[in-house]
């Protein structure tokens, strides 16, 4: 095995093992709604935004399941449209973290081992349209951090994606912060209370109904076969 090989093995092994550690370790982490809302709420909102900003980045990146208790606690202190902005920033920073470190650790492992047939899909994966990037993250199917990292390890490029996430992003994350403003905590435990506050918010209905159509587009594109 030639130099360049090894390394390109090392960093493959290097991405998935710190993958492995972040999920495991993620599991034994447990991080408090009121103490996260209760610290942040006596900074004035610049701070309190930069500091919210700081965490998301940070905690989503070692512990896995913790997005939830961001945002709901963003929707509490910000209301629904700057925690929605707050968000969409702290995403993109992700997105750029999650898609290089993919990009340099595991993107020539994975070129290197494809067989002739996945060559042709990811050539057409990194001429995949803006648009259907764009529905990819807007729909609330694919976790962003799948995504970033998907992106990185295959042909698509960084500005493309970019631009994907900075107009799609905000589309998830207004719908999803304002039925947290509106419902709170009762969202995660009252599905009855959900369903009601739909039927009774028919702009919300509407554009909820659309998002179902962006999620089968999603669906069908992702089964859909080569």
């Amino acid at each position: 095995m030639d130099i360049r090989k090894f390394r390109d093995h090392f960093g493959f092994l290097i991405l998935v093992v710190t993958l492995f550690l972040i999920w495991y370790f993620s599991r034994y982490l447990q991080l408090d709604f009121s103490a996260l809302v209760n610290k942040l709420a006596v900074f004035p909102l610049l701070g309190s935004a930069l500091i919210y900003i700081f965490l998301y980045v940070v905690v989503t990146f070692f512990i896995f399941f913790s997005k939830d208790l961001f945002w709901l606690s963003g929707a509490f202190l910000f209301g629904p449209f700057l925690s929605a902005l707050f968000i969409c920033i702290a995403e993109t920073i992700n997105a750029f973290v999650l898609f290089f470190l993919a990009r340099f650790l595991g993107r020539s492992y994975v070129q290197d081992k494809l067989s002739k047939k996945y060559r042709y899909l990811d050539e057409k994966i990194g001429k995949v349209s803006l648009l259907w990037l764009f529905i990819f993250r807007a729909a609330p199917l694919i976790p962003y951090r799948f995504l970033d990292l998907s992106a990185g390890l295959t042909k698509i490029r960084f500005r493309k994606y970019l631009v994907a996430v900075i107009l799609g992003s905000p589309v998830k994350m207004l719908w999803i912060q304002y039925i947290l403003y509106s419902l709170g905590i009762k969202v995660f435990s009252n599905p009855e209370v959900l369903r009601d506050f739909f039927l009774n918010n028919k702009p919300l209905l509407l554009f909820s109904f659309i998002y179902i159509i962006l999620i089968i587009l999603v669906i069908i594109k992702m089964g859909k076969k080569e």
